[in-house]
């Protein structure tokens, strides 16, 4: 069992802490928010995550939430930050969150510590790090950074901890690595040891490539849509090459959340900084944005034209199994109804609260995917969660004033919607 501190207790910070408990660690978690550290000492989870809630209520005895960072430091041998790493409009992370939790250990720290820093950080901030550490701590106090970027996927948290496809940790001594090998013993998957620098650079090359994935197939699904072609069948074919994989070949409005867009913008500017344009990942981003307005213009041409139309809204969550909205696609596309004088209804199994903030009284909240569809001129689908898969369609149908569904998932099949009487478009197919 080791001793271990968590700063900051986001989506990162807080599935990171629990599974570092589950594993056996005694994990102490820090955040200024008292509020949040309040719910979180009632076993309240602030964020929707499957599962979460109910591993923090299994491991209370190993699991201490407190706003108090000298003391969590003090008590603990390693320290793990996981503050907000958020994107500027020119691309460049901002670490300011990074750098003033680093001089807090640093006038803490009185004894060998392991700083590790799980937040997706631009490549060399390990370097600054260390520096304020250096500069800040008491002379002669020994410590190491080190490098630990997350792989969590918001919906499969848990799984994605506790059950990784490798676990990837840069390091400057055997040391720390010797110390990071023994956290990560109780689970069984490779350890890949490498140089902060290439730690760090894993991270945002991952997600960019995903990305690109992603933007990719929809550029394909444009093209199939213009020659009467099926993106899914193109899309079954090229997983089944071994050398592209499966995984993020599935067509739709583009990819949001607080990784892809972030890490994207960041990488073109660690690039840029390194004397490289990266005109690839610019293109990648480009071609995100202009799918949800591809769409935008699909829902006008088939309704002709949203003044005074009425839209119901399924899905409003980047993705399905979380309530988070950051640079979802949902809030350009409501955005540019409303603004054209549309009237919108919206129905989110999770995340209604986090669009009241965004929306506030612009829209309708609907209680459930029979009250948003209710009289009106459209459906159109946002978001692919399991239970819209499951919609009673005739019903639907009979609610809708049109029987006119626009689906930016591709959850249902063409053939089977025709036949039960609507007019429904998707995403190249």
């Amino acid at each position: 069992m080791k001793k271990i501190c968590v700063i900051g207790t986001g989506y990162v910070g807080l599935a990171s802490g629990v599974c570092l408990a589950e594993i056996g660690h005694s994990v102490i978690c820090v955040d200024n928010n008292k509020e949040k550290i309040d719910q979180l000492k009632k076993v309240i989870c602030p964020i929707y995550e499957p599962g979460l809630e109910k591993l923090m209520a299994k491991n209370k005895k190993r699991l201490y939430f407190t706003t108090d960072i000298k003391d969590a430091v003090l008590k603990s041998d390693i320290i793990f930050i996981a503050v907000h790493t958020p994107t500027r409009e020119d691309g460049e992370t901002d670490l300011q969150f990074v750098e003033n939790v680093s001089k807090e250990i640093a006038l803490v720290i009185d004894k060998y510590k392991v700083i590790v820093s799980k937040s997706t950080m631009p490549v060399k901030t390990g370097q600054k790090i260390k520096e304020i550490i250096s500069k800040f701590c008491k002379k002669g106090v020994e410590f190491d950074v080190v490098s630990n970027p997350e792989f969590l996927k918001e919906g499969t948290a848990i799984d994605d901890f506790l059950r990784p496809d490798r676990i990837v940790i840069g390091v400057e001594s055997k040391k720390a690595e010797k110390i990071m090998r023994s956290i990560y013993s109780p689970i069984k998957a490779p350890l890949i040891f490498t140089s902060i620098e290439s730690a760090e650079i894993i991270k945002h090359s991952c997600n960019a490539f995903l990305a690109t994935k992603i933007s990719f197939i929809n550029t394909i699904a444009n093209i199939c849509e213009k020659n009467n072609a099926n993106v899914e069948e193109v899309a079954l074919a090229m997983g089944l090459d071994k050398r592209i994989g499966k995984h993020f070949l599935k067509a739709g409005i583009g990819f949001g959340g607080s990784c892809f867009p972030k890490d994207v913008s960041a990488f073109i500017n660690v690039a840029e900084k390194s004397g490289y344009d990266f005109d690839l990942l610019r293109e990648v981003k480009k071609i995100n944005k202009q799918q949800r307005y591809n769409f935008i213009e699909t829902v006008k041409d088939k309704i002709l034209g949203f003044k005074n139309k009425k839209i119901a809204v399924l899905g409003l969550s980047f993705k399905p199994d979380t309530d988070d909205m950051r640079e979802a696609p949902s809030i350009d596309i409501i955005s540019s109804f409303l603004d054209s004088g549309a009237e919108v209804r919206v129905f989110d199994p999770v995340a209604i609260e986090n669009a009241k903030k965004i929306f506030k009284d612009k829209i309708y909240y609907a209680k459930d995917i029979y009250d948003v569809a209710n009289g009106c001129d459209v459906l159109i689908i946002l978001t692919e969660w399991q239970e819209f898969y499951k919609m009673n369609l005739k019903r639907i149908k009979k609610l809708l004033k049109k029987p006119i569904i626009i689906d930016g998932r591709n959850i249902f099949e063409p053939k089977k919607m025709e036949k039960l009487g609507f007019k429904y478009y998707s995403i190249g197919r």
